[in-house]
This record gives structure tokens, C-alpha cells and sequence, in this order.
């Protein structure tokens, strides 16, 4: 092995090399799939997450066949309109719903493989946990006072030039200083702040799914029941009902 670069294709008896590497992240899940979306290399965290018991209980499975519900199918999607289209898919937000009800939220980036004739042959794609925000982080102080608005006024109707214009920014810059300290967008940091409370509300409070949409910015709660649905693959229904269920069995 000569040419380094060689390290990052499967060796002669199929398997690869930087799952050796990458398998010691446990914050980060990496696949590799063929054309028609089937996995043919896996790390550990992606094969615990899905609860599988060995990574040969994955390969050769869909998206849809390892992971249940609604984020398999999503998943899916996402492969063939990367693969149909050559699109590289960068900083997905994306949610996986924990054992104990929790949300899980990563950023995914997936980019189509192409063989020497220029042929798309597969898809490889990672997805890395979004790690918490540090008040320590140099930055923070300036997006202080944009995640407090966000936090207590996430019900309302937020754009983000007015979240900009508080810290004295312009759209640009701000966007910017959020992927720098929060790793999101301010949109996706809005989101993931929406929803922790939606999950939080499901959890603890008997309270209806449309109360809980609208406190969570959601003025239609059929369309937040469809936007749980795809975040989380259960309507808000089916998770609480989940919960209450592994409750019992606990």
C-alpha cells in the first residue's frame, strides 16, 4: 500500500481499513452504501445506535430495514436524491429519539461516490452528535443575548434579521457567529430549541398535542404533528404513548 490514499477503500477481503479508525468516535456515526442505498461499511457507534448486535446485521440493509419508522424512510430519500442528483448534503440537522425519550441531535453530510468513468457507484456519509453549547467559547458572548430571546420567545414568529439586529449584526455575519459557537444555523438552533420543549411537554405534562404545538410556535398543529412525525418517525401521539409504555415495562 504504497499510495496512502489506498487506505480509504475496502482492502481484498472487503473490509475498511478507517472503520478501525472511526470506530473509536462514539460521537460520530460513518457509512458507506452502495447504489441502491444498502450499507457496505459501518462503525460501531452507527451499529449500537441502531441496536443491532454485530455490523453484519447491517450490511446489505436499507436505511429503512435498520432504522424504524419515519427517519429510515427519510434517510432513504435523502440517499437516492444524493446519489439521482450528485448533490452533496452538508450540516443536516437531524433528530434520533433516545431510550429514554430524549432527543439525540446530529449534523449529517452525505457525498455521492464516483467511479473513475464518473459514474455514481455509492454514497458515503457521516453524522456527528452536536455537542453542547460552551459558555467558555470566545464567541459566546455575542449570541448571548439571541439564544435568551430564543429560548424565552420560541413561540413566536422569529426571523433571523431580527435575532441579528439584537446583537448588532447583519444576517451574514450572524448566521456565521451561530455555526461558530451553536454549530447551527439560527434556524436549526430555533428548531432544536422548539422541539426540546415539544418533547419535554409530551414527557411531563398531560397537556393536548395541539396546546403543546402552539406553545411551540406551531399556530397548526396537524402541520406540527407532521413536522414531529418527520423529525422524531412518530406522531406526538405515538411518543407519548411510548414512553407511558416503556414506563410499565420498567
Amino acid at each position: 500500500m504504497n499510495d496512502p490514499r489506498r487506505w480509504l477503500q475496502p482492502a481484498p477481503d472487503g473490509s475498511w481499513p478507517i472503520e478501525v479508525l472511526l470506530d473509536e468516535v462514539p460521537d460520530l456515526i460513518f457509512y458507506v452504501k452502495d447504489v441502491q442505498g444498502r450499507y457496505v461499511s459501518v462503525n460501531e457507534t452507527l451499529r449500537r445506535r441502531c441496536g443491532a448486535q454485530h455490523k453484519r446485521d447491517v450490511l446489505g440493509r436499507t436505511a429503512a430495514e435498520v432504522f424504524t419508522g419515519e427517519p429510515g424512510h427519510r434517510f432513504n430519500e435523502q440517499d437516492d436524491y444524493a446519489m439521482r442528483h450528485r448533490r452533496e448534503l452538508r450540516d443536516v440537522l437531524e433528530m434520533y429519539v433516545g431510550p429514554q425519550g430524549e432527543a439525540l441531535w446530529c449534523l449529517t453530510h452525505k457525498l455521492p461516490v464516483v467511479n473513475d468513468d464518473g459514474v455514481v457507484v455509492g454514497l458515503a456519509g457521516v453524522s456527528r452528535d452536536v455537542p453542547p453549547l460552551s459558555e467558555r467559547h470566545a464567541d459566546f458572548a455575542r449570541v448571548a443575548q439571541a439564544l435568551a430571546f430564543m429560548h424565552a420567545h420560541f413561540a413566536r414568529p422569529l426571523r433571523t434579521s431580527a435575532l441579528a439586529a439584537q446583537v448588532g449584526l447583519s444576517e451574514d455575519s450572524f448566521e456565521r457567529l451561530m455555526r461558530r459557537v451553536c454549530h447551527m444555523t439560527p434556524k436549526q438552533f430555533l428548531l432544536r430549541v422548539r422541539f426540546d420543549a415539544a418533547l419535554r411537554l409530551l414527557r411531563e405534562s398531560r397537556r393536548s398535542v395541539a396546546d403543546i404545538a402552539h406553545e411551540c410556535g406551531y399556530s397548526d398543529h396537524s402541520a406540527f404533528s407532521r413536522k414531529f412525525r418527520a423529525m422524531t418517525g412518530f406522531t406526538p401521539q405515538e411518543y407519548r404513548h411510548r414512553l407511558q409504555h416503556a414506563g410499565r415495562d420498567d
